[in-house]
């Protein structure tokens, strides 16, 4: 029996392709509900046509020690209940490294997929949670070469396995979903009646630095007096508490080029994603996914743990440097759109299943 534990958007997103290639009996799931927004969660099982978590920890928000905490405690809970043979993670949040150190600790198998992505900034939680959960992983699920040498070069020297990444299986899967979804069709022509850029922010080092949000801000305000473009903002929950918190919010508002939304599902965003001119964000998946379908990103990062996309020529980071930004959007702009997809060929879910029945 398999364990899946996750408590994320990406996470249920990327790990997806896995659930589908897993028949009911093999598996279940246990969801510590760490995005607590209806619309930022629970909708994606619903829309991805996946099975309900067999266990919901109900978590929600807190302080990192606080919430990882608490996810230990009520992980341990089931994991001593259900007796799995092997726990499923993906990626870098508190709910892996939480699942990661439940199983462990009980002598329970950790299989870490999306294992050995580094961004070398400690600054940031997620690099923290991706080290300490590959160093306690049993089996380590690698999507690119890149990532397996980073592994190797800490030490790591067994069961490590380059799959591909479960981003390109669900991307090509879900994308497909999109484009026959009615509803989905009748959402974009609400929002969208012209040529736009797409902008996503939630970094904790960019909203929760209030001298670096603002620059930000500006940033995006200056590029938009450049660019007869309206940038559409699905607005994090966590980063419109900041904005408002830090004096900004009314910045962004009032300008006209930019069309504040609330969070979108998981297929909206992706339909948006695929028609933008051109993507600016702070998130790693959303590299990932530009880079799949082929729309320029722009990284408001001074760093990046998906460096494929660099080395690809489908992403620029820019920090929040205002004159980088303009000239990474026009030279992005003139690009052409022929780079290499570098994260496999979409078959990553199989790949990993078949390992883990193997390993079983």
């Amino acid at each position: 029996m398999i364990s899946i534990i996750l408590g994320t958007r990406p996470e249920i997103i990327k790990l997806s392709p896995i659930i589908r290639e897993l028949k009911s009996e093999e598996f279940f799931i246990i969801h510590t509900n760490q995005h607590y927004s209806e619309n930022m969660d629970k909708i994606f099982f619903q829309e991805l046509n996946l099975p309900k978590p067999k266990y919901n920890l109900n978590i929600g928000s807190g302080t990192h020690g606080e919430q990882t905490g608490k996810m230990l405690i009520e992980i341990e809970k089931v994991l001593l209940k259900e007796k799995p043979n092997i726990v499923i993670v993906q990626g870098d949040t508190n709910t892996v490294l939480a699942g990661a150190l439940a199983a462990s600790k009980l002598k329970i198998k950790v299989a870490h997929v999306e294992a050995g992505l580094r961004s070398y900034d400690k600054n940031m939680p997620e690099e923290i949670n991706r080290v300490l959960t590959d160093h306690i992983s049993d089996y380590l699920f690698a999507p690119t070469e890149i990532a397996k040498n980073n592994l190797l070069k800490e030490g790591i020297k067994d069961n490590i396995f380059v799959v591909g990444n479960t981003i390109v299986d669900a991307t090509l899967q879900n994308l497909e979903i999109a484009e026959k979804n009615d509803h989905i069709k009748g959402f974009f022509n609400s929002v969208v009646d012209k040529d736009y850029f797409l902008l996503t922010l939630h970094r904790a080092e960019n909203v929760d630095n209030r001298e670096r949000l603002e620059r930000i801000v500006n940033n995006i305000n200056e590029l938009s007096d450049i660019y007869d473009y309206d940038i559409i903002f699905p607005i994090h929950p966590r980063t419109k508490k900041r904005l408002i918190e830090f004096n900004l919010f009314d910045k962004l508002k009032s300008n006209k080029k930019i069309k504040i939304i609330e969070p979108v599902g998981y297929l909206e965003f992706l339909i948006l994603e695929k028609n933008a001119k051109l993507i600016l964000t702070d998130s790693g998946g959303v590299q990932e996914e530009a880079c799949i379908l082929k729309i320029p990103c722009i990284t408001l990062r001074d760093n990046t743990e998906r460096p494929e996309t660099l080395e690809v020529g489908s992403n620029i980071l820019v920090g929040d440097n205002k004159e980088k930004l303009i000239k990474a959007v026009e030279l992005m702009l003139n690009k052409k759109r022929d780079w290499k997809n570098p994260f496999g060929d979409g078959k990553a879910g199989k790949r990993i299943v078949r390992i883990l029945r193997g390993i079983i």
